[in-house]
């Protein structure tokens, strides 16, 4: 992000407010821009903001830069940042509560489909219990990236040989307990929207 001047007028005003109010935003008006977050950050090198950068823009009032950066989606979620914050401040649920924000909104980065990625993998995992990589491959791969699927053929074939990837899906132990746990999450989510 290049430098430059940003206006009052185009600044979500609320927007530290709106991220305050969230469970695990109410320390997050504590940052004081130490970049320890940045610095222990594993994927940093990868992102277009580190998460110093994108706690200054929440601060600004940058709404759909933030929403739409593809940071958001690249977080390992390691709670490297988490650990090392010294005000105490919980970044990677930041992060997870700033992806369903942007999902909410529609408003992820324009040339990515992580958005995508995520529904599909959380899908699956709410499906069985766990992941399941060659159903996550088949509907994030197939349909969106049949070419980009094709080229990873030998790879895949190599990992189911050596059973590293299993062709049915394991479901976990009592998944019916775990399908009720899901089912409240959903419902609270939903009662955290209106």
């Amino acid at each position: 992000m290049e430098d430059r001047t940003i206006l009052e007028d185009y600044q979500e005003k609320y927007f530290l407010d709106e991220i305050a109010a969230l469970p695990a935003g109410e320390r997050i008006r504590s940052c004081i821009q130490c970049g320890t977050c940045s610095a222990t950050c594993p994927v940093a090198p990868l992102l277009d903001h580190t998460p110093r950068r994108i706690f200054a823009m929440i601060r600004a009032g940058m709404k759909d830069e933030v929403l739409q950066s593809p940071t958001l989606w690249m977080c390992s979620s390691c709670y490297e940042c988490t650990v090392k914050c010294p005000a105490q401040i919980k970044i990677t649920e930041i992060m997870y509560a700033l992806k369903r924000m942007a999902i909410r909104k529609c408003m992820t980065a324009p040339d990515s489909d992580a958005d995508r990625f995520y529904k599909h993998f959380t899908g699956i995992v709410c499906r069985y219990g766990r992941i399941h990589e060659l159903f996550l491959l088949m509907k994030y791969m197939m349909f969106h990236h049949p070419f980009a699927m094709l080229s990873q053929l030998p790879v895949g074939l190599r990992l189911m040989s050596n059973g590293c990837m299993p062709i049915l899906p394991h479901r976990m132990k009592d998944h019916g307990s775990f399908r009720k746990i899901v089912k409240k999450a959903l419902e609270l989510e939903e009662g955290a929207r209106r």
